[in-house]
This record gives structure tokens, sequence and C-alpha cells, in this order.
């Protein structure tokens, strides 16, 4: 180019000019975005930037930007994210829209760049399109999967202990819970694959949870911009590393395990295999005439899924319902007294008993409607239409903001930030399963999540053996502090460090 040329750019873009060269960006901008959107009549927008639009407005956490956004707007808002048009439903009414009355045009989900790289190019079950894969392995996972699989009882951890940290307790407990029901071996071995899965496990929800430019600005598509990309590809590639070791590992096993059975067929006859999850995804592998058979890296992808859903998003529930009832102890004592009448002070509580207690239900409920692990269910329109009487267009991608309804006090009284199980005590007390719109911590419809009745099981487990055997304290005496940190889930943004103390003495023994 010539030097004069750049030379007169240069002097154009002075302290003077720039302010009025930026609004006439501004004016061409939205000019161009109108022109676009001649005809439809979108929800209310807040005013958009050139190139970013409204990604500036969602910083530093997406559901809580949305709610006061939708608290000044209406509960309906139209967003443009770079070139990526969204909207937002932030009221029952309109999740109701979205996820029930419209259903068939919303059941597809937005791929982001780093869910497409740790899935193996999208081979999970979470992210895939609504198609023929997708509706096999939901099949697969209510009929086999994830049904009807009693967990083994839960061993509480710990007593007598200063500054115990929550979390990392918390994590050991659910991880080993799921790694015993997926893959037949505990998470709290001593095995390098145990803190790499939790790590894993840690930096997927963080990554799959940051607003990726690449994700909604062209001009930065193939330009790691954020230095995301780079730490992407090295989960990615650790994770692949210990998959392929879990694979192997359990190939060889099964290998060996068919030869003993045929021997033992030959001898006493073949006796009834025990299969965990792993083993029925190599099934559905080997099985030339399945109706969907299963790649290697579907096996692997589908572990991340049911990995990161299944203790990242449970340790969370738990620790927000423990924090609850640390800052309110009236409440804790009165769940205390529920298991001490119901279950007394000579056993533990199992999962037998949580038909019985269900003062421990409706704490289970509160905790998920103000701190629900997927604060913002995800859709992508799969063609033109309506929502509340406003025009969505195809390829939308539209955020049912979970959190915002659950604190709708049209829905959840004056007081809907307080911490109240009694709400839920009522008879006719609300589900959690997406059959009422105003709580939907596990989605609704088609794609609401196949785990809510195991997650349910585990977070009510968990929670009451925590509350039976342990006095807890936060270090200090100071109330819990209830900030939310980033990510894909709902974590507090400090760890929960408490003293824990023996509430039963002795402690009963572990029932086998």
């Amino acid at each position: 180019m010539d030097p004069q040329i750049i030379k007169a750019a240069g002097n154009l873009l002075t302290p003077t000019t720039l302010p009025l060269l930026l609004l006439i960006l501004t004016i061409l901008y939205a000019l161009r975005r109108r022109r676009r959107s001649s005809g439809l009549r979108l929800p209310p927008s807040p005013f958009a930037l050139p190139i970013l639009g409204h990604l500036h407005l969602l910083a530093p956490l997406p559901h809580q930007a949305l709610h006061r956004l939708a608290q000044k707007h209406g509960p309906i808002l139209f967003l443009r994210l770079g070139s990526v048009p969204c909207v937002a439903a932030c009221s029952p009414d309109a999740a109701r829209e979205v996820l029930k009355t419209h259903e068939p045009a919303f059941l597809d989900r937005p791929k982001p760049a780093a869910v497409h790289r740790l899935t193996y190019g999208g081979q999970d079950f979470s992210f895939s399109a609504y198609g023929p894969y997708w509706r096999f392995m939901k099949r697969a996972c209510v009929r086999e999967l994830l049904a009807g699989r009693t967990l083994d009882r839960l061993r509480p951890a710990g007593g007598g202990e200063a500054g115990v940290d929550v979390d990392a307790k918390l994590m050991g407990l659910t991880g080993d819970i799921v790694s015993r029901m997926v893959m037949g071996k505990r998470w709290t071995g001593d095995d390098n694959d145990t803190e790499e899965m939790r790590s894993v496990v840690a930096e997927t929800a963080e990554l799959t949870g940051t607003f990726n430019l690449q994700d909604y600005i062209g001009l930065f598509r193939y330009w790691d911009v954020q230095g995301l990309g780079k730490r992407i590809d090295v989960v990615h590639r650790r994770f692949d590393a210990m998959m392929e070791r879990v694979l192997t590992a359990r190939d060889a096993q099964r290998r060996l395990r068919r030869q003993q059975q045929r021997q033992a067929a030959a001898a006493d006859g073949e006796e009834e295999e025990e299969k965990d999850v792993l083993d029925m995804l190599f099934d559905m592998h080997e099985d030339e005439s399945a109706e969907m058979r299963l790649t290697r890296d579907n096996i692997k992808a589908f572990m991340l899924d049911i990995f990161a859903a299944g203790t990242d998003t449970t340790t969370i529930t738990v620790e927000w319902a423990l924090s609850e009832l640390i800052n309110n102890p009236f409440i804790l004592h009165k769940l205390q007294s529920e298991l001490d009448t119901v279950v007394g002070n000579t056993r533990l509580v199992d999962e037998s008993d949580i038909p019985n207690l269900p003062y421990l239900q409706a704490v289970t409920k509160e905790t998920l409607r103000l701190h629900p692990t997927g604060p913002l269910v995800v859709r992508r329109s799969l063609e033109p239409t309506t929502v509340c009487g406003y025009d969505v267009p195809a390829g939308a991608t539209v955020f049912v903001n979970v959190w915002a309804i659950g604190r709708d006090p049209a829905w959840w009284g004056p007081d809907p930030l307080a911490f109240r199980p009694d709400r839920f005590m009522a008879e006719d007390a609300t589900d959690v399963r997406g059959q009422h719109f105003h709580l939907l911590p596990f989605g609704s419809g088609r794609r609401i999540c196949p785990g809510a009745s195991l997650a349910l099981l585990v977070v009510q487990a968990a929670l009451a053996a925590m509350v039976q055997c342990f006095e807890w304290r936060p270090v200090g005496g100071a109330p819990v502090d209830m900030e939310e940190g980033p990510g894909l889930t709902l974590p507090r943004k400090r760890p929960l460090v408490c003293t824990v103390s023996p509430r039963l003495h002795p402690m009963p023994p572990l029932e086998r």
C-alpha cells in the first residue's frame, strides 16, 4: 500500500476525529442490523456496540447479567452476541413456550468451539444434534445406562477436623460413586488417573462456560485471541490419553473374561455377567447388528459427559445446600431432627429412607431453586418461530434463564431470595423434573437431563449422611460467603472451608 495513504489514514485517527469515527461506525452498524431484521417483531433489546453487539453486557456472570437486563427491558430479550442472534427467556411463561409449546423448533443445541474439541468433534450425547444418534443414546441412557442402578451405600468420611475443604471431600465422594457405577473402580484410589480426572472435570466446566470470542465474532474464528484454544487442546489431550489407558485395560479384561466364561460354560454352564456402564458401551461398540454402533470416540465423549455431569454438578449442589444450612441454623436443626426421628442414631441413613424424609427433599428443592447447577438452558432454533408474540429467527441461540426464573417474585413471593424449604412442604408441592416451569433445575422436555433421578438420589443421600453424622461450622464463625463463581455450572466463588466434628457418639457401623 502507498505510504502516503497509510500516513493520511493515521492522521485521521486523532483524539478529535476518533470519537466521530466511532459514532459513524455505530450508526452504520445499527442501520445494517435494522435492515437485516426488517419485517421481524423482535423482543426488546438493549443498545449494542459495533462488532461486539451485546457481549460486553454479559460480564462477569451471564445468568446474573441477563436477569438484570430482563428487570429493565422485560422477561424476553433479543441480543446479538457478535454476529450470533440470541433470545433470552427469563420468565416461566417464556420458558414454557421454548421448552414445551414450541419445543420441536428448539430441540437443537449450539456447539461451542470448546465443546466441539473436547467431545471429539461432537461425538458426545449432551451436545449432539437432535437426530437418530441423539434419540438412540437417550433411549440407552433411560433404559440401560442410568436406569435402575442402586448406588453403593455412602460412607461418610472425616470427623473432628478443622479447616476441611468441603469441595475436595465432596468431589472425592461423588467421583467415587460415579466411577464405581461407570467403570467398576474407585475414584479414591491411589492411581494417577484419579487426580487427572478431577482436574479434567474442573477445567472442562470452566472452559465450556467461558464466552469464547471464536464462537461469536467471525474475525476471531481462526484467531485464538483469548488463549482458550491452547488450554482446550491441552485438556483434550490429557483426557484422551487417560481414556485410552482405561479403554485398553477394559478391552483386555473383557477378552480374558470371555475366555473364562467359555471355559466355565463348557464345565458347569455359563453364569450371568454383571456389567457396568463401560461394559454396556463396549457392547454397543462391538455389536455389528446394533441400531447405532458406537465408535471409540463416542465412548470417550460419553464418559466425559457422565463424569462432568455426575461429579461437578452433584458436588456443587451439595456444597450449596450445606452452605445454606450453615447460614440458617434453625433449618439445619429441623433437618437433623427429622433424621433423628426417622432414622435414629444407631444406624446410618440409607437411600431407602429418602421417601420418608420430606424435609430433606424440601431442602434439596430449595437449594436447586436458588442454586441450579445449570443456570442457563441453551437451545438453538431450527426454524423461525414465535415466543410470547415475538419473532425468533432460525439459527438463533436461545437462553432459558433457570437462575432468574427461580427468583421470580411472581411465583416465589415478596422475598424470593430467602432460603425457605417450607415452600415445598405442601401436598401439591412443585416437582423439579421439568413439569413446572417456575422450577427447572434439570431443564424440561425431550432434552431434559436423563440423569435427574440419579442426581437427586446422590445429592439427598450425601447431604443426609453429612448432616446426620457431623456438626458443620464455618472456620472463624462468620457467615458463609454465598458469592457465585464463573463456569458452565454454578460453583461457589470461594471454597467452603468448615470445622467438622462428630455428631453421633459412637459413630454407627457401616452395614454392608
